[in-house]
């Protein structure tokens, strides 16, 4: 039995091709420096503080090469997945301004030429990807159960070996065509996975845009590409998504790192461009014992964003704080251009630190103070009145029925040198 033969047993209702989605999305008439990004969150609840650097920085690159940024949905794990949880994504990006050029805007309507970008809605999409790769002998379904892939982890922990599913481990995949078919026409459930052509004694370069260049080990473990369900993980469906969306740069965190000699060989199997990898170190927290750790989104209510509206800090405070956090020159330059905005400001992927991003509340406040001390009282009035409304009704009453007064106490010693920075 052929590879085709099979593929088609395996997806069976597949009517598309690869050629026929790289038709429908062809490569962005753009510049050739023009930079295409995404922010590509789990619908798993609230936007947190290190989340919220990642969009802001993949936000501003675009804007300063006149690219796209894009929001992507990546909900394919629903077991995370909570209620109104896109929703809630969309609702924090606006506050901060963070504009996306293309992607979801709420859990129905999106914009943009690109999609589906809600992930779930794209399986059909995976599927022929995936049935192109068992045509090519690059994946196979295998039918291990849980209890038979405990026994060759307690294999390898016994023999001291690595832990993972290659080489002689990998059981199913050294079946045949014919036995594959047979087990599929049975009844048995199965999951897809990459036949790997990786070599662990060999190294694969990744030329991280913040750290420079980075060996690792090529991936020769023979990962889980769809699940039995019919849904893809993310290292497969990300890298399909990446290269039809046409994203020119990954920005993401920095546990995802070890994943990526895999993820640069599943673009190399399909033939795409590996897109330039960008991966942000953590943001940290120094608790009262002078530890640094990760910020929590359990422990610290400042990795919650809605923190800070609670809070009366401005939008563009925060976004000033993470541009302090994100590039190393910006705090000196935005010092000596008090009149220009983050928008005047070019971003610098070499001016940001590897070891991740020190978060400090006290010098948020005072970047608050500051950008507040350089408004109009007029636009303090009006930003006051929308915090008070929400959050403060009796104080939004008074200040709303002397409107007048309380311009005029606001700019008290404002519109000088040094204006009062206490308000």
């Amino acid at each position: 039995m052929t590879n085709k033969e099979l593929a088609d047993i395996m997806y069976p209702n597949v009517t598309k091709t690869i050629d026929d989605y790289e038709k429908m999305y062809p490569e962005r008439n753009l510049d050739p420096k023009a930079v295409v990004t995404r922010f590509a969150p789990s619908p798993t609840g609230f936007v947190h503080m290190g989340s919220l650097l990642t969009a802001f920085i993949a936000s501003k690159v675009p804007k300063d090469t006149n690219g796209v940024f894009y929001l992507r949905i990546e909900d394919t794990d629903q077991k995370r997945s909570v209620e109104n949880g896109i929703e809630g994504i969309i609702k924090d990006l606006k506050a901060f301004d963070i504009e996306i050029t293309e992607g979801a805007i709420s859990e129905t309507e999106e914009i943009g030429s690109y999609g589906p970008y809600i992930q779930s809605k794209r399986i059909e999409i995976y599927h022929t990807f995936a049935k192109w790769l068992v045509e090519n002998d690059y994946a196979y379904p295998c039918f291990c159960q849980p209890e038979e892939l405990e026994a060759i982890r307690e294999h390898q922990e016994k023999r001291k070996e690595r832990i993972g599913y290659y080489g002689r481990h990998a059981h199913c995949r050294y079946l045949s065509n014919e036995e594959r078919a047979e087990r599929i026409k049975n009844g048995e459930t199965y999951v897809l996975r990459l036949k790997s052509t990786g070599d662990f004694e060999k190294k694969v370069s990744i030329n991280d845009l913040v750290r420079g260049r980075i060996d690792y080990p090529e991936n020769d473990i023979d990962h889980i590409l769809i699940k039995s369900d019919g849904i893809p993980v993310y290292h497969f469906a990300h890298v399909v998504d990446d290269h039809l969306m046409r994203t020119t740069h990954i920005l993401r965190g920095e546990e995802w790192l070890p994943s990526t000699p895999l993820h640069i060989e599943l673009f190399n199997k399909f033939g795409f461009t590996v897109p330039k990898y960008c991966h942000l170190g953590v943001v940290v927290k120094i608790d009262e014992d002078g530890s640094r750790r990760k910020l929590s989104k359990r422990k610290d209510p400042e990795a919650k964003v809605s923190f800070y509206a609670e809070k009366g800090i401005p939008s563009e405070a925060v976004k000033l704080y993470l541009m302090t956090i994100a590039n190393s020159n910006f705090e000196g330059w935005y010092d000596q251009n008090p009149d220009k905005t983050l928008d005047d400001f070019t971003f610098d992927f070499k001016k940001m630190s590897a070891s991740g991003s020190l978060f400090d509340i006290e010098k948020m406040y005072n970047i608050s103070k500051n950008y507040i001390s350089r408004l109009k009282a007029t636009e303090v009035y009006k930003g006051l009145c929308k915090w008070s409304q929400e959050y403060d009704p009796d104080f939004y009453k008074l200040i709303t029925k002397y409107q007048e007064l309380t311009t005029n106490v606001l700019n008290i010693e404002r519109e000088q040198k040094k204006p009062r920075k206490d308000f």
